[in-house]
């Protein structure tokens, strides 16, 4: 969390940043923070508490440095794609392509920060698909956070009409 002092493998004190650069969305299930870097900017040192989900609206080249020395791993995001982390260890996120990269980072806090032990989530228990100009009945809760425009909600379930292009990210393990 933004504060938290660790140490590093050097014996250097490091400040923790929070996991995004402006919240876009909280609520007791899910926080959203937005992510933006240009080219060669970096997202400081920061750790992630809760399991997450990386929507990527602007993709680029990435490279996330870990404060425990491991080597680094090298990642390439497009918009429109979209994947599952659980917790991770301290880490950075630089920018290393030639264009500007943009993502929604959604925090799954019920699997993390509001639990005495974490929940056993199967791999089809969170899921993402992108929508454009259609109408969906969802079942049970869902992220819905466009592409194009800065919404971002949490959906109830029912019936939702998109505008547009949405990622649709299914929470599959609070209504199982």
């Amino acid at each position: 969390m933004r504060g938290d002092v660790v140490v590093s493998p050097t014996g250097e004190e490091i400040v923790l940043v929070d996991v995004g650069q402006r919240v876009l969305y909280d609520d007791p299930v899910i926080r959203v923070w937005e992510v933006q870097l240009e080219p060669g900017e970096t997202h400081p040192w920061h750790l992630h508490h809760n399991p997450y989900v990386v929507l990527s609206i602007d993709g680029s080249e990435g490279r996330m440095d870990w404060l425990d020395g491991r080597e680094p791993r090298f990642i390439s995001e497009h918009r429109g794609g979209s994947v599952y982390r659980p917790v991770s260890p301290v880490h950075r996120l630089t920018n290393i392509g030639t264009s500007f990269y943009r993502n929604r980072l959604v925090e799954l806090k019920d699997l993390g920060e509001h639990l005495p032990e974490p929940l056993d989530v199967r791999a089809d228990d969170v899921s993402v698909r992108t929508v454009f100009d259609t109408t969906l009945d969802l079942e049970g809760p869902h992220v819905l956070a466009a592409l194009d425009v800065e919404d971002v909600r949490l959906h109830p379930g029912g019936s939702f009409e998109f505008d547009g292009e949405w990622f649709v990210v299914e929470l599959a393990y609070l209504f199982r």
